[in-house]
């Protein structure tokens, strides 16, 4: 196969995906009640998932493993479907519309490039390969990706974080911060600095490494929860003389910015369809809520204060998914750029806040609860509007291309 899916095969991989969803995602949702819907229950006492959570979370990637969905986007060089952007971006779409925030297992059912086999994988020695690929490709084990630091978010060249030769391998010394899913990850792709010449330079210097997270010296100093939650995806990961051998090194020697840069344009189609999938389920919701409350005689969609704002919405989030498609197509042909990139991230998050925050309005009270799952909805977007590059980021790089960008247009 291809690494590229296009017209009826892709629309059978996604409605595929979605009746799985349907199927092994929803039905454990229902099984376990209150247990997956209430943060006090799923969430340990020290902020972690509890491990029948972790388990259920793993079930559905080994399942979706066995029915091809979890590495449909994989290259095929790693055994994976090699299925492109496109689906990428309409499989992440197609998770997060059809699951919304009631049934959050779905979103372990396509392989993430930062936890999962990807191109961080296909990175690694070939040795390294060997002992990881088949764990991360079935679904059992999955990864972090430790680059950010408490003084080294947006400013890379400000990492602290060090590796320095001993004998036949490396000695990591560092902190990192915001590292999702490292309170959970069996292996760490851990960014150091290499050459602090070449750092300060801003023409290098920086070296990806895979650490296995049960390596000592590595340790989850703390969990961040975030908007009052009890628990937390994310960690502070410390790195104290941590030791790896020679053939951990992710890439080439120095190169880890390259590395990490391709991940990251990665990373934000990931959550621009996260962000469309998650607004079409919020206006989807608002619609019908709308059509089906009573006030004064009549459906509320009646007033235009209520339809104009959804209406709204609609054109905003079909054009962000336009975008989308339009960015992720070009990334299948090798043509798009970071200033595409950039345009599609900021414009499909940013306008997903705006949708589902009118969703909540027109659900009134309602809106808010725990039971409608909006409020949990804007949090995550509002969350990706930062994550993988800022709204301001994204700005900084579409302007710094604006010229070649218009050029191109014809």
């Amino acid at each position: 196969m291809s690494d590229t899916a296009r017209g009826d095969e892709l629309d059978e991989v996604v409605e595929g995906l979605r009746a799985f969803l349907l199927t092994e995602v929803v039905p454990r949702h229902d099984r376990a009640g209150e247990g997956l819907l209430d943060p006090r229950s799923y969430y340990a006492p020290d902020g972690r998932y509890t491990p029948e959570v972790l388990d259920l979370m793993r079930e559905v990637r080994q399942a979706s493993a066995r029915a091809g969905y979890y590495t449909m986007c994989v290259p095929v060089a790693l055994g994976g479907a090699g299925l492109g952007f496109e689906a990428l971006f309409r499989g992440w779409e197609t998770i997060f519309r059809t699951c919304g925030t009631d049934y959050w297992l779905g979103y372990q059912a396509l392989a993430h490039w930062a936890r999962g086999p990807g191109s961080l994988l296909a990175a690694m020695s070939a040795e390294v390969q060997k002992e990881l690929a088949p764990g991360l490709m079935d679904g059992t084990l999955s990864m972090c990706f430790a680059m950010s630091e408490p003084d080294a978010g947006s400013d890379i060249w400000a990492m602290r974080t060090g590796a320095a030769r001993s004998g036949t391998g490396w000695v990591l010394n560092g902190t990192k911060q915001w590292i999702t899913n490292s309170p959970y990850a069996d292996h760490a792709v851990v960014f150091a600095v290499t050459d602090r010449e070449q750092l300060v330079a801003r023409r290098g210097g920086i070296t990806a490494f895979a650490v296995p997270t049960s390596t000592p010296g590595f340790a989850i100093d703390s969990l961040i929860p975030m908007f009052g939650h009890s628990g937390a995806d994310e960690g502070i990961v410390s790195l104290r003389d941590c030791t790896v051998p020679e053939d951990r090194i992710v890439g080439e020697l120095h190169g880890g910015l390259r590395l990490a840069m391709a991940g990251v344009s990665e990373g934000r189609m990931y959550n621009s369809a996260r962000a469309v999938g998650l607004a079409r389920w919020a206006l989807a919701k608002a619609v019908d809520y709308a059509e089906n409350r009573v006030t004064f005689g009549k459906p509320i969609i009646e007033n235009q204060g209520v339809s104009f704002p959804l209406a709204e919405s609609a054109m905003e989030v079909h054009a962000a998914r336009l975008t989308g498609l339009d960015c992720a197509r070009a990334l299948d042909r090798g043509e798009a750029d970071r200033v595409r990139v950039s345009m599609t991230k900021a414009f499909c998050t940013e306008s997903a806040v705006r949708a589902i925050d009118r969703a909540v309005q027109v659900h009134g009270g309602m809106g808010f609860t725990n039971e409608m799952g909006l409020a949990e909805a804007w949090q995550q977007v509002r969350r990706i509007c930062v994550a993988d590059g800022s709204a301001e980021m994204m700005r900084r790089q579409i302007a710094k291309g604006l010229r070649a960008w218009e050029a191109g247009l014809g």
